[in-house]
């Protein structure tokens, strides 16, 4: 696991991520992918407290965590997005892959209530 990811295991099937700036955030979505790979019985939230920008590699490692969650019936949220981040989803058309909530409580209450629609 990179050494600034922050793992906190909010439920016995939530596991919640809090993420450092870029460049290192590209490495820790890449433990994160192996974390999850391990613990395929847990939802994701991402925490982007952190990030005020995302670069194209960290967007193809979330969609790589997407794909990988998807077929285990798992899903991923992300919270706490910063304003140049969310323009970043917008402009590539993401903000309607991934599922967004104001922040780690609400990303939860979209996770128990199993509905996925972007919140912001």
């Amino acid at each position: 696991m990179g050494k600034t990811v922050k793992v906190e295991n909010l439920a016995s099937d939530i596991i919640a991520f809090t993420l450092e700036r870029e460049p290192q955030m590209n490495g820790e979505l890449q433990a994160v992918i192996d974390m999850t790979a391990e613990h395929s019985d847990c939802n994701v939230i991402l925490n982007f407290k952190n990030i005020d920008i995302i670069t194209s590699s960290s967007l193809t490692r979330l969609l790589e965590l997407r794909q990988a969650l998807l077929p285990l019936g798992r899903q991923m949220v992300l919270c706490n997005i910063h304003p140049f981040t969310k323009s970043a989803f917008e402009i590539t058309g993401l903000n309607g892959v991934f599922t967004l909530a104001a922040d780690e409580p609400a990303a939860m209450a979209v996770l128990r209530s199993n509905w996925l629609a972007p919140t912001l």
